[in-house]
């Protein structure tokens, strides 16, 4: 079972806290199995919000048995984070144990170095006292979330449940993440607006799967023309069948998830190369390069070229 140990410090934010505690708890897989186990950990037995005390039931050693950390923010009365937490983060950081912020708690992990040369994001309103006390953290204030791997940082209020969700979905896959998100009442995915803002290494794929060999395919041939037809013989499966049992186990139909996975592969073209957009929108599988300019616009909410002048970080890879 996948323990998520959630940090509490002093003046914890109780949205920030009770937010992974109540994803995480509640996520069950097709079997009813609970794959998660939660624990809230802290530096003292109690730990003060700004209206409540909150009994703490393990220290902060019960963070090297976590295979999950996140660090929920704290308020403006809370003070410099305890030395003790900041070197369980590092610990936990040195094992390879995934970490991940809500809203201010960026900070926290900031403090402990975990952020040094990494794009991250917190609440808007506190993006630029990041920016300017830690300045070797690529602070992007307008994003819901940041992936980087293996640390993870959310904006503020319900983007925290976007991240949570997020890495359900890395864990379990579309449909599980989505059974989540259901019951949170939320999307699994926001459409438009701050939406070309997230930060994905690749579309989510379902581990263990019986998609996951398809899903690879699909991503290995993303400059193919590829028909619904080709992708269900490649399953071994009638397109009827296919498309049941794609949508099942990602929670979404095949046409969407090579779409989007296009998209995702121009994104990390405009990102990290000088290629101009006809040959991006051939790389990635567009028809043309209007097809690709409509469909971009479409699913990110902005233009290649207004993505790649916000997001083109360091030297070109060709």
């Amino acid at each position: 079972m996948h323990t998520v140990a959630i940090l509490a410090l002093d003046h914890v934010v109780p949205f920030d806290l009770a937010t992974p505690i109540e994803v995480f708890g509640r996520t069950r897989l097709p079997d009813g199995r609970r794959p998660y186990r939660v624990r809230v950990c802290g530096p003292a037995p109690e730990v003060a919000t700004e209206v409540f005390a909150l009994r703490v039931p393990y220290g902060v050693d019960a963070l090297a048995q976590a295979d999950t950390v996140i660090v929920p923010g704290c308020s403006e009365r809370a003070g410099p984070p305890p030395a003790e937490a900041l070197e369980a983060l590092r610990e936990a950081a040195a094992r390879g144990t995934r970490l991940a912020s809500i809203c201010v708690g960026a900070f926290t992990l900031a403090a402990a170095g975990l952020l040094d040369g990494l794009r991250a994001t917190t609440h808007w309103a506190a993006a630029p006292e990041l920016a300017r006390r830690f300045p070797s953290v690529d602070v992007r204030p307008d994003v819901l979330y940041v992936d980087n791997g293996q640390v993870l940082t959310s904006a503020g209020a319900a983007a925290g449940l976007d991240l949570c969700l997020h890495m359900i979905r890395r864990d379990h896959g579309s449909a599980v993440a989505a059974d989540a998100a259901r019951l949170s009442v939320m999307p699994l995915e926001r459409e438009g607006g701050q939406a070309q803002f997230i930060v994905h290494e690749h579309p989510p794929v379902p581990g263990g799967s019986l998609l996951e060999p398809v899903l690879a395919w699909i991503e290995d041939n993303l400059g193919r023309d590829l028909t619904l037809a080709e992708m269900a013989a490649r399953g071994g499966m009638s397109e009827r069948t296919f498309s049941r049992r794609f949508r099942q186990q990602t929670g979404t139909t095949p046409l969407q998830w090579l779409l989007r996975a296009r998209v995702r592969r121009a994104q990390y073209l405009l990102e990290n190369t000088d290629h101009g957009v006809e040959r991006i929108a051939a790389q990635a599988g567009f028809g043309s390069p209007t097809a690709f300019r409509e469909r971009f616009k479409r699913v990110v909410g902005t233009t290649p070229q207004a993505y790649r002048s916000s997001f083109r970080s360091g030297p070109a890879v060709t």
